[in-house]
């Protein structure tokens, strides 16, 4: 008689199976939460353009939003999502089509020989980031590398993610780059509102024009930019190529237009930016930025000091670097300083985007110290390991 044997499963298997059954709990929990953010960033991005903060209200309000959602998740449902990387990148994609398409018509080429001056601002940066980085590590007793990756602007997701591979302090890192990023995306718009007075209040164009373009043509073009922009972004993440997700969607932007007019059976085309995809990357830009702080856990007051401090020499090297490529060129001083702002690229290109302000120069800037910063990570990553191996 035979009869099937039964053979229970191993712990190894349980657990593998327990986290495949969770997984599409954890994706509905965190669709459940982005979409209680969006719909709470939405009034409060609203209000704020009401109160003519500027074309990057939606940021803030989204900022607010994250971090509202996280905290009312932690105290009433004892729940604490991790904040979606996956929504940022989204955010960058959806930010870099919009800025792309926005400097479609701008002939960048004009702007090759600024490049060596570029080039120099973002090794003056990261010297003085490298500076920071040792002063920070004497000040808060920590490691090398976790100190470094902490105050380079590198972006909380790609420096936070790099010191979980090397297991560093991940919540250190996250709580410094966090501190960087807000402060420089509410001090560097209030400086450039303050500086351009009632013309930034003009430059709110989200609830004043239309929304989305509705004719069928600017449609289908904007369905075709948005799939190839989900390409992009899906291939950032797959590859875990920093900044890749901006830096491809905004280049795609770029020479959509003309890249679609060389085909022969496309004639005119001409897909201009849409507000509501702005408005929608930078909710989701801000909402990221805003779930690091709702689920920041409490620190104490000596590390939130050193944290301050690091994050205040990094606004000063900016402010530097501002300076010095004021005698290296011809720009004025707010051109100079949205160029050399310390992280934020893509808040940053925004905020010219809104006042219309030298755009072409303040891309061209954030986009070769992007390229610099993430082609020189494994380099440096390389060094500051050997340092730390030397010091212990």
């Amino acid at each position: 008689m035979n009869q099937s044997l039964s053979v229970a499963p191993t712990q190894e298997e349980l657990f593998h199976q327990n986290i495949s059954d969770a997984k599409p709990q954890l994706i509905v929990r965190q669709l459940m939460v982005l979409s209680l953010e969006m719909l709470l960033a939405l009034p409060l991005g609203l209000g704020l353009v009401k109160f003519h903060i500027g074309g990057i209200a939606w940021i803030f309000g989204g900022i607010a939003a994250g971090t509202i959602i996280l905290q009312g998740c932690r105290i009433f449902y004892q729940y604490i999502p991790q904040p979606n990387r996956t929504a940022r990148k989204v955010g960058m994609g959806l930010v870099g089509l919009t800025v792309g398409l926005s400097n479609s018509n701008s002939n960048l080429i004009n702007l090759a020989s600024g490049i060596p001056i570029f080039i120099v601002l973002t090794f003056f940066l990261l010297l003085c980031g490298s500076c920071i980085g040792y002063i920070y590590s004497r000040l808060s007793k920590t490691n090398l590398l976790t100190a470094m990756l902490a105050t380079v602007p590198g972006g909380v997701g790609v420096m936070s993610s790099i010191a979980a591979d090397y297991n560093k302090n991940v919540t250190l890192v996250a709580l410094v780059q966090a501190i960087r990023v807000t402060c420089v995306v509410l001090v560097i718009p209030f400086i450039a509102r303050t500086t351009v007075g009632n013309y930034w209040n003009s430059s709110t164009l989200p609830v004043k024009h239309t929304l989305l373009n509705l004719e069928p043509s600017q449609l289908g073009l904007l369905f075709v930019a948005l799939l190839i922009t989900a390409l992009i972004v899906y291939l950032a993440i797959t590859l875990k190529i920093p900044a890749g997700d901006f830096f491809g969607a905004l280049l795609l932007g770029i020479f959509f237009n003309s890249c679609l007019n060389l085909l022969p059976f496309v004639s005119g085309a001409d897909l201009s930016p849409q507000p509501l995809i702005n408005i929608v990357g930078q909710m989701l830009l801000g909402i990221t930025i805003g779930e690091y702080w709702g689920e920041k856990p409490a620190f104490g007051k000596r590390t939130v000091g050193c944290a301050l401090i690091s994050v205040a020499l990094t606004l000063v090297a900016g402010a530097i670097a501002a300076m010095l490529a004021m005698q290296l060129t011809s720009w004025d001083w707010l051109t100079c300083l949205l160029v050399t702002a310390p992280g934020g690229s893509a808040e940053m290109i925004l905020v010219s985007l809104a006042l219309d302000h030298n755009v072409e120069i303040v891309t061209t800037g954030h986009l070769v110290r992007l390229i610099a910063i993430n082609s020189s990570l494994p380099l440096w990553l390389f060094l500051f390991r050997r340092l730390d191996k030397c010091e212990v």
